[in-house]
């Protein structure tokens, strides 16, 4: 069976020339040998037009169009269930035979996608789009929250070093993540986005329960190193959201 002119193959020389395949009987795809042209099976050339492109195939004449579609599959990309075949304005069914149709050398063959396949393969580029569109919102929560743990960090620092440090600069801090929390709430998320803005949630609770445990220490003029002694212990209770948890 021959492909279409677009499926290049390299020749003895090196060269680049249009592949030829033949449909074997039983539904095998196989390319052909140039020894192989003279086959006691007739074939036939078929123009087949799908949108605004022309596939020329050949086939064995007694082939069926569910066979026909086989072949159509390796050119078009399109699966055999995704096909429909239009053979004078009427379409043909995968059991009825070409020669039977009047299906002829250079006959005109029309291919159509199947509507419901069309409209899946919209619905999941949509999907994905959507998927990607989450992804990006996510990632920029997740630019905002590295910003803010850097201050953070700055904070446990200064505590570890016994270094004063107020009350309102965590409670800031606290107030700020807890806003990403909240962007992180709004992104509707499915599949790898979902699990990217779980992921960043669980990022959030732990550096504001950090804050809680240095809000607690910087009150103690020791170091923090120094505190594991002192029994205090700060846990942070949240409440479930769809995103995740929230601070209570």
């Amino acid at each position: 069976m021959r492909g279409s002119k677009s499926k290049p193959r390299a020749s003895e020389n090196g060269n680049c020339e249009a592949a030829d395949w033949e449909l074997r009987p039983g539904g095998m795809l196989v390319q052909k040998r140039e020894d192989e042209f003279d086959s006691a099976v007739p074939l036939i050339k078929i123009k087949v037009y799908h949108d605004s492109y022309q596939h020329d195939v050949t086939v064995p004449a007694q082939s069926t169009f569910g066979e026909l579609k086989r072949v159509l599959g390796q050119v078009t990309g399109l699966a055999p269930e995704e096909q429909r075949l239009l053979f004078r304005g009427k379409e043909k069914d995968d059991h009825e035979y070409l020669h039977m149709a009047g299906v002829k050398d250079m006959s005109k063959v029309v291919l159509l996608e199947d509507p419901a396949s069309r409209e899946r393969k919209i619905e999941q580029m949509q999907r994905n789009q959507g998927i990607a569109k989450a992804c990006e919102a996510v990632a920029g929560v997740r630019d905002e929250v590295d910003k803010l743990i850097e201050k953070v960090n700055a904070l446990e620092s200064s505590v570890r070093r016994g270094t004063k440090v107020a009350d309102q600069e965590f409670v800031v801090l606290t107030e700020l993540l807890m806003r990403q929390l909240l962007k992180l709430d709004s992104i509707e998320a499915e599949d790898e986005a979902r699990v990217q803005r779980r992921t960043e949630v669980r990022r959030i609770q732990h550096y504001v329960e950090l804050l809680d445990a240095l809000k607690v220490a910087a009150r103690n003029p020791n170091p923090l190193s120094n505190n594991s002694s002192n029994g205090s212990t700060v846990t942070t209770q949240w409440q479930t959201f769809d995103s995740g948890y929230w601070k209570l």
